[in-house]
């Protein structure tokens, strides 16, 4: 699973990223939350773990632009304040758990296991549609080249994959892959057709993702 690692203490930063690799994750980590604001603006993940004291752009300020953009991915925030004032402020603007800093390693991997689990069944099996092939044991689009896909873009792909004669609705793909999560809205669904879209470009598919908001999208 893809996760979002931002923290501003470079070791902290460096041994967070080396162990949650060693747990299998495909983790991208940056330094402040400006940076954190511009891989999500390409990219979606399964958790995003965020400091709160951070340069630039602090990790109240990411969840909350976040959030606007109705990006609903898990969010643990991590803080060296232990007063509930602060650990409210996060929880308000969004954030699905807090860390206080200093905390053991174990916990931080047992509340990142609690927020990644997944919610939804698929399919297991491997789906293929002209060049590209969708692996359903490691979330993985390949055609010429490879990229992992977080859950809910593997989701939304799968359903596109399996329905690729006609235009899907976006009611119905909210019902699909969001199971008609109230939080969810359209700019949602537009927002990962625009992250499967760069995907399907990276691994150089002859594939791509045709249609708009109001009249649905399919495959071509």
């Amino acid at each position: 699973m893809k996760i979002l690692l931002a923290e501003d203490t470079i070791d902290l930063n460096n041994a967070l990223t080396t162990v949650l690799k060693h747990e299998e994750y495909d983790v991208d980590n940056v330094f402040d939350g400006q940076e954190a604001l511009e891989h999500l603006d390409v990219d979606s993940y399964d958790c995003i773990i965020l400091d709160v004291m951070m340069p630039k752009k602090d990790g109240i300020e990411v969840l909350t632009t976040l959030r606007e953009k109705h990006i609903l991915t898990p969010v643990l925030m991590l803080t060296a304040k232990s007063e509930i004032e602060d650990r409210v402020a996060g929880l308000d603007a969004g954030a699905d758990d807090y860390l206080t800093k200093p905390f053991a390693i174990k916990e931080l991997l047992a509340r990142v296991r609690a927020l990644t689990r997944r919610k939804t069944d698929y399919s297991t099996n491997d789906l293929t549609y002209k060049n590209i092939k969708l692996n359903a044991a490691s979330l993985e689009l390949s055609s010429e080249n490879t990229v992992r896909l977080s859950i809910k873009e593997f989701e939304l792909l799968q359903v596109l994959i399996l329905n690729n004669e006609r235009y899907l609705e976006v009611p119905y793909l909210i019902e699909k892959v969001w199971n008609n999560d109230g939080a969810v809205k359209p700019d949602t669904v537009s927002l990962y057709i625009s992250y499967l879209k760069r995907k399907l470009f990276a691994v150089s598919s002859s594939v791509e993702i045709v249609g708009d908001m109001e009249n649905g999208y399919k495959l071509d």
